[in-house]
């Protein structure tokens, strides 16, 4: 089944508003084997709905609509919609009696506008709204579905959940769908690709791989769609646990985890503690630790050292090598480490050093390099990274990775 969603609203068209609507049906639908084909947004005006509505129902099995239900008159949707089904507006006595009785209890008058909320197009079958004062309408037409519902999102997902999804899947017209998300860092998507090209060619025709990069990582989607969703999850289960077989180091969790949380929760099976020293990276790293509940049980804390005189003064850099090699370099990188959890008496550390730009490079040393260094319980290792220009994205790099490094010590036992 493919559906269209179609926003209405002037308010989204100049920024006023973020659609999440959209967002939160495409992946509601999606659960339930039901294939977004396209977004649309339109404004509140006749002749630009009638014409999305046209269009996507020569494409679309299923058709939705949020938006322009309001009692104002800028709400126009009921009237196009009457237009495009060739209907009327009639009264909707039921709606009105759940109209009055929500006034009733939260002791608003009702007036000539609220009263207006319960007409409806005569050809439509009516979705009770429960938890708001304009009803869903659901009509069908050439073999499409569609369907109206207001863009005030919590009535929105009220009628999808109780109303529109049940229909469906009584009809027959979904299928069951699993998805399970592989999280990978440290390799970029095209490196990636070609180290499980082999593997990703022989996947069952019925699953489906998407590549989802991000400064912090790449996902491996894998959604299967079929009848007993039971079985998916076992056909997908099984694709994963092969492809761990191929990049056990590169996988450091699944679906909506966080390299932090994977971290953290090495570290508390172990009962062993952490302590950071950041200097590029601003805090960042900590931030993302301390992002998580129960963090407080193996993470001991963090120096921000900037300046070469707190990376001194506080974490026991020397000062030789800082003359010879200069902040940005291994051997920082190290002392910082081994300072930082000299100090704090951690189990294990992690440090960065680097110039996050966009200025400060040198042709030695460009915008972009970046030393981690990760003090293990028996040794201490660093690696050095050249990230890019853009600052931001150098600093969510710097701390995922820095991360990364240290899951990868904590298993190892180093």
């Amino acid at each position: 089944m493919k559906a269209e969603i179609i926003t209405i609203g002037d308010e989204i068209l100049i920024g006023q508003i973020v659609d999440t609507n959209s967002a939160w049906i495409a992946e509601q639908f999606n659960l339930n084997g039901i294939e977004i084909y396209q977004i649309t947004s339109v404004h509140d005006e006749h002749q630009h709905i009638m014409e999305a509505l046209k269009k996507a129902e020569e494409k679309a099995d299923l058709v939705v609509l949020t938006g322009g239900l309001g009692p104002t008159k800028d709400d126009i949707t009921k009237n196009v919609l009457c237009d495009y089904f060739d209907t009327k507006l009639v009264f909707h006595e039921p709606t009105f009696e759940q109209i009055k009785k929500r006034f009733t209890k939260f002791k608003i008058d009702i007036n000539k506008l609220n009263r207006d909320q319960a007409l409806v197009p005569e050809s439509c079958s009516v979705l009770f709204n429960k938890v708001g004062t304009a009803p869903g309408m659901l009509f069908e037409k050439n073999d499409t579905i569609f369907v109206s519902m207001p863009g005030v999102p919590f009535e929105m997902k009220y009628l999808v959940e109780y109303q529109i999804l049940p229909r469906l899947r009584e009809s027959g017209k979904t299928k069951a769908i699993y998805h399970k998300t592989v999280l990978t860092q440290g390799v970029p998507e095209s490196m990636l690709a070609i180290k499980i090209e082999k593997w990703e060619d022989a996947l069952p025709k019925n699953i489906k791989l998407a590549y989802l990069p991000n400064p912090m990582s790449v996902r491996l989607r894998l959604s299967a769609i079929g009848v007993d969703a039971e079985v998916l999850k076992k056909q997908v289960d099984t694709e994963v646990e092969k492809l761990q077989q191929i990049i056990p180091d590169d996988i450091y969790g699944f679906d909506n985890e966080t390299m932090a949380e994977v971290a953290g929760r090495l570290l508390k099976q172990q009962g062993k503690t952490l302590a950071v020293a950041e200097s590029c990276t601003g805090g960042y790293i900590s931030h993302l630790i301390t992002s998580v509940s129960g963090s407080s049980e193996y993470y001991k804390g963090s120096v921000t050292a900037y300046s070469n005189e707190i990376k001194m003064n506080v974490l026991g850099v020397t000062e030789s090598a800082l003359k010879e090699f200069g902040a940005v370099s291994e051997q920082v990188a190290r002392e910082m480490a081994l300072g930082v959890k000299n100090a704090f008496r951690s189990d294990f550390a992690v440090a960065t050093t680097g110039i996050a730009g966009p200025g400060g490079g040198t042709k030695e040393k460009p915008v972009g390099t970046v030393w981690i260094a990760v003090a293990g319980e028996k040794k201490v290792f660093a690696r050095k990274f050249v990230l890019g220009n853009d600052r931001e994205r150098n600093i969510i790099r710097s701390g995922q990775t820095a991360l990364q490094l240290l899951r990868r010590v904590i298993l190892k036992g180093l």
